[in-house]
């Protein structure tokens, strides 16, 4: 019950700031200029349709309304700057696989890399080898990823020539030549991503190593590595696991800096270019400015959820 109640309220939570945020967005947007219709060309009608649609002339409240009028069935209207005359939808629905891609290969090379590394870590704690990897670790979380790109770029593309500068898109983003393509990019996501997956993993289980049920349960008999295996681990993913699920989550919403610098046609790029289109395209930034805001906040009440579900003792919303 206590859970339910607490679902509940952050659901509205979350209803009301992306409400919030996309008002926000929306009236900052429409303080902009538009192009001209007769910009368009041979466009011209159909552009002036779509804005006549949306309500363009009217009152800014006004088109709000209509915005979300049509936005709840799927129509952010049309590009006007970087697809003309296409439907934003439809270009997002296209480019949305080469960003699950990208991020899925990212996160299945990062988790068992990070974890293995925070255990190994927390095993051989106060060793060279411990000093090694949390050294390590520190200087990779503090380098941004775009750093990484440019280096992996360097070393892979220029000095060794095993992978491409760009992503080939000829065949689709789940093929063999786009997985391989996109080898640079999942690489350069998935350094820091791997670091911190190992420094929480090496602090939660040194911790839990070192509690008393660790002590009483080598007392009645179990080796070190029963204990870690079947307690110690345990106890250490209740804080790791929601992270896990969290990464998952956010696999649609992509990373702004790298599908630009790899040239992945995904919606992070398509963001990015969004707003440096002079004038923006106004249409797929509220589209894309909507998506990240709600995919953010529904990983925030996943992960939280997750900690009473993977430990009966963690009572979300009770007292």
């Amino acid at each position: 019950m206590y859970l339910f109640k607490y679902v509940l309220k952050r659901i509205g939570l979350m209803l009301m700031t992306f409400f919030i945020i996309t008002t926000i967005c929306f009236v900052l947007v429409k303080m902009l200029p538009s192009l001209p219709a007769e910009q368009f060309g041979k466009d011209m009608a159909l552009i002036m349709q779509r804005r006549e649609l949306l309500g363009y002339n009217l009152p800014i409240m006004q088109q709000y309304a209509r915005f979300w009028k049509y936005a709840l069935v799927g129509n952010f209207g049309i590009s006007e700057v970087l697809y003309i005359g296409q439907d934003v939808w439809k270009v997002f629905v296209q480019k949305l696989p080469y960003t699950v891609a990208v991020n899925v290969y990212s996160i299945l090379l990062s988790i068992p890399l990070g974890i293995g590394l925070g255990i190994f870590a927390a095993l051989k704690k106060n060793t060279w080898i411990d000093h090694f990897i949390s050294t390590s670790v520190m200087v990779v979380v503090s380098v941004p990823s775009f750093i990484y790109a440019f280096l992996v770029q360097y070393i892979l593309y220029f000095k060794l020539g095993w992978a491409s500068a760009t992503m080939n898109t000829s065949m689709g983003a789940f093929s063999w030549i786009g997985f391989k393509s996109m080898i640079p990019a999942v690489l350069s996501m998935s350094f820091g991503t791997i670091a911190g997956f190992a420094r929480y993993t090496r602090a939660e289980l040194i911790e839990v190593l070192t509690s008393e049920f660790m002590l009483l349960a080598r007392t009645k008999g179990l080796t070190k590595a029963q204990a870690t295996i079947r307690h110690a681990m345990r106890n250490a993913m209740v804080p790791i696991f929601p992270m896990i699920l969290g990464e998952f989550i956010s696999i649609m919403s992509g990373s702004l800096i790298i599908e630009q610098m790899f040239s992945i046609p995904g919606v992070g790029k398509l963001y990015v270019s969004s707003i440096q289109a002079s004038p923006p395209d106004y249409n797929f930034f509220m589209l894309l400015s909507s998506f990240y805001t709600l995919i953010g906040l529904a990983a925030g009440i996943v992960i939280d959820i997750s900690y009473s579900i993977i430990d009966p003792r963690i009572r979300m919303g009770a007292k």
